[in-house]
């Protein structure tokens, strides 16, 4: 009896400290692996993949948070150029097999495009509004229906059938109701069946057939290749390497050039963001709030000066002790906080630049930047305390910007908290699907391959058609000359799931809820280190924990923000209080 795999276990009373755990790198985490097989599973993620991040080169490229986006790319492209080969073959052997057949295999190009069209017409919503959904489902069917005509017709005449005209035709019209040129409905909807025996030669039936077999040999020939690839260069065992990967080989100068453009930018501290979406690449808001609190004077302490950065440092130490497991638990502790990563980021607008290359992400540039925005509080150039933690192999990212200002005895502690979902289900089923396709018979391989034939040609049309659109944007568009711009998309965003699943869901509570009180510890600390009564500001943290901002005092400037907020404006005392007194006592 077979079991599931799990990672020795040390040995829980074992002395010292728990050794660090090896970071993963973003090139082969296990959510670039799943990014890289979607862009194989779902043509239009990986137009919007090239489209984001090869074709629109003057966008600076989204934070990558636990992938790489580079990598991603090389693999949206390799498998774009392997669906051309493949459509251009399929489209060859229709091209082909038309004159040869004699124009046999024109009657079933209608009913390939129409099915072709029907899942762009029912569009990638899981349940489609009825006025897309019922149209679809007739036109897929009616294709379906009239293809199996055709074939059926087909073959009888390969096996030299004949047809003969129905006996009650006469001279006038069809049975007797007068002549008339105008086609009928059934014409439209059914093809005539009457004299295909003295049209088409028996060869020429064969040969429309024998078009039909190459398809379908080419459409598993497809599909086989894709399984190789899942089972080889991006199977959990060797997609770490990325230096194998033959995707990251490819050729060309534009390849190289935006391959290191990404690299550099994507995993690096200053961020260039669009002024419409700033936060670009790190998930969805969850639950962001912005608390002031007016500072008060502690008469019993001495009072020291309070900078940004001192509330930063005094933060920082206890963000970091998340990572140190109990001393009971020993060093099995697997938890993500031990990998919570904490850095410093400066977003800067991308209006203004002339290039992309001109951004200064030099090291000594950036600590100019950081310096400059921590005390200075801007409205465009804004410094952040990052706080992220990576979980499910870094399919669930929740980070935490973190920013504080004082102006006019005033504290301003700003925390937006983002969440990336899950990858999508059908991008983690990849491993799944391949591993039945290549375990399949060949009976079952050959269904589905021929069930991939009746909508080839409209396929093959339609795939060639946005490459030629895409080849003409890329010749016309002047991306190359244009001003830089903010990213558009994330890539990662793109495949993300619209929720996670309960055990997820817990997690991002348990870290934005740790994550959060020790930012809010921090700030009490360094309140009260600097002489600064901390009361109020408890009182507003321990309402925000609660899932309200409650305001005790509203005077001169003081106010608190929340998403379900609520603000007493009197003035003549504090209001019901929720937390502790305003000197810290209950």
């Amino acid at each position: 009896m077979s079991s599931a795999h799990l990672p020795q276990q040390p040995q829980s009373g074992a002395a010292g400290p728990p050794p660090e755990l090896p970071p993963v790198a973003p090139h082969a985490s296990e959510a670039t692996r799943l990014l890289c097989a979607g862009a194989y599973l779902d043509s239009g993620y990986r137009d919007r993949v090239i489209e984001d991040l090869y074709l629109d080169e003057q966008r600076f490229v989204a934070p990558s948070l636990g992938y790489d986006a580079a990598r991603v790319l090389a693999h949206a492209l390799r498998a774009r150029r392997q669906e051309l080969l493949w459509a251009a073959a399929v489209i060859g052997l229709w091209v082909v097999g038309l004159p040869l057949s004699g124009g046999l295999l024109a009657g079933f190009l209608w009913p390939s495009v129409f099915l072709a069209l029907a899942p762009w017409i029912r569009g990638r919503a899981a349940r489609p509004p009825l006025y897309r959904r019922i149209p679809a489902f007739l036109l897929r069917w009616w294709g379906r229906i009239v293809f199996a005509l055709y074939l059926i017709l087909t073959l009888a005449a390969g096996f030299g059938a004949a047809f003969e005209e129905d006996s009650s035709y006469d001279d006038y019209g069809s049975y007797g109701y007068g002549g008339s040129d105008e086609p009928d409905f059934t014409d439209v909807v059914v093809p005539a069946a009457d004299g295909i025996g003295g049209l088409f030669e028996p060869w020429q039936a064969w040969f429309a057939i024998a078009v039909f077999a190459l398809i379908a040999l080419c459409t598993a020939a497809q599909r086989n290749q894709f399984a190789r690839a899942l089972a080889a260069e991006l199977s959990p065992q060797r997609f770490p390497d990325a230096a194998g990967d033959p995707a990251e080989r490819a050729e060309g100068e534009r390849f190289r050039r935006l391959m290191h453009r990404i690299r550099l930018e994507q995993h690096a501290p200053l961020v260039m963001y669009h002024e419409a979406r700033p936060f670009c690449g790190a998930g969805a808001a969850y639950d962001t709030w912005v608390l002031a609190v007016e500072l008060r004077p502690d008469e019993d302490k001495p009072q020291q000066p309070l900078s940004n950065r001192a509330i930063l440092d005094r933060i920082r130490p206890l963000l970091e002790q998340l990572r140190v497991p109990a001393e009971y638990a020993g060093p099995g502790v697997r938890d993500r906080l031990r990998r919570l990563e904490i850095d410093e980021c400066v977003f800067l607008p991308a209006e203004g630049l002339l290039r992309r290359d001109q951004a200064p992400y030099g090291p000594q540039e950036f600590e100019q930047h950081r310096a400059r925005a921590v005390e200075e509080g801007g409205e465009k150039r804004r410094h952040f305390l990052r706080v992220r933690v990576g979980g499910w192999e870094e399919e669930l990212v929740v980070t935490v910007f973190v920013r504080v200002h004082t102006q006019g005895r005033m504290l301003m502690l700003e925390i937006a908290p983002h969440v990336l979902t899950p990858v999508r289900a059908d991008f983690k089923d990849a491993d799944r699907a391949c591993h039945r396709f290549r375990n399949n018979n060949a009976f079952g391989k050959a269904v589905g391959a021929l069930a991939l034939v009746p909508g080839s040609a409209g396929r093959s049309l339609a795939t060639l058609g946005r490459g030629l659109v895409y080849g003409w944007r890329l010749l016309t568009g002047g991306h190359a000359g244009a001003l830089p711009d903010g990213p558009a998309v994330s890539v990662r965003e793109l495949a993300s799931a619209p929720a996670g699943s309960t055990f997820q869901e817990m997690d991002v509570v348990r870290y934005l809820r740790a994550v959060q009180d020790r930012i809010g510890n921090g700030v009490r600390l360094a309140l009260s280190e600097a002489g600064y009564e901390t009361g109020e500001f408890v009182q507003k943290i321990v309402n925000i924990s609660n899932g309200a901002v409650h305001i005790g005092r509203v005077e001169g400037s003081t106010f608190a923000v929340g998403d379900h907020a609520s603000a007493s404006s009197s003035t003549g005392g504090p209001g019901p209080q929720k937390g502790p007194s305003s000197d810290g006592k209950r």
